[in-house]
């Protein structure tokens, strides 16, 4: 568990029309953790996911993932290594759920029978039913969708996982719910995760630390509880904001 997963060193984004999206960003983030990307849209966070996987290569400055640098990786052994679960999904609608989660190991060459085992397996780890395998997505809720689309980051159990929003798009109850066994996964498993939220409670809930960008820089890096005692003017205002929220579903 010692040792950065990822680490970011100088790390800036240029989109070809030369506007910045990131600029000097350095973080670490350690094996085991989970280190939130909070900010509001078009702050950074999901470039920064992106620029992990080179889904984007970054213009300038070091991306390390497990201390080597991403530039230097095969392209296809670095995805294949770390999961990706965003908030559309993505699964494949002409696949059944069994086959969109066996995708990875299927191309890993692993053996049918292998795959299967590990399919039942991550049904039941995601809290889904072995019966729901023969279906295809849209015959899903939008909470089994989203629950299948972590058990496909998770099918050929990579040591880092990049979730991007993928709980925002369901009702309340049904996202508190994701949320709760999301942590509960964790516990068992001890991933690196890096996830980009704009919702600070869901920031505070499943942080090991906060990272806060505004306008492709980082602001700051913290525990949940630094992060709601901080004295930086725009950390602030999340908590005031925060707080006024809860006092409106409180009742108060």
């Amino acid at each position: 568990m010692n040792g950065a997963a990822v680490e970011f060193r100088g790390v800036s984004y240029q989109v070809p029309n030369g506007r910045e999206i990131l600029h000097d960003f350095n973080l670490v983030v350690p094996r085991g953790e989970i280190l939130v990307l909070l900010g509001r849209s078009g702050s950074g966070k999901t470039t920064a996911l992106k620029l992990v996987n080179r889904l984007y290569e970054l213009s300038s400055g070091d991306l390390l993932v497990e201390s080597r640098a991403a530039r230097e990786w095969d392209i296809i052994k670095l995805r294949r290594s770390i999961g990706y679960a965003i908030q559309e999904v993505g699964l494949f609608p002409h696949y059944t759920v069994s086959r969109n989660i066996g995708v990875v190991p299927a191309i890993e060459q692993w053996a049918p029978e292998r795959t299967e085992a590990r399919v039942q397996e991550l049904l039941k780890l995601v809290g889904l039913n072995s019966d729901i395998g023969p279906r295809y997505p849209h015959q899903l809720s939008g909470g089994q969708r989203q629950r299948v689309g972590v058990a496909r980051a998770l099918a050929a159990d990579p040591p880092i996982l990049l979730m991007d929003e993928p709980f925002g798009a369901l009702d309340p109850l049904t996202r508190a719910d994701l949320q709760r066994e999301f942590l509960s996964l964790q516990e068992q498993l001890g991933k690196t995760v890096l996830f980009v939220t704009h919702d600070l409670h869901e920031a505070l809930l499943l942080g090991t630390r906060i990272a806060l960008l505004e306008e492709g820089r980082l602001v700051s890096t913290s525990s949940p509880q630094e992060f709601l005692h901080s004295s930086d003017p725009l950390v602030q205002k999340y908590v005031q904001a925060f707080s006024a929220a809860e006092q409106v579903r409180g009742g108060k």
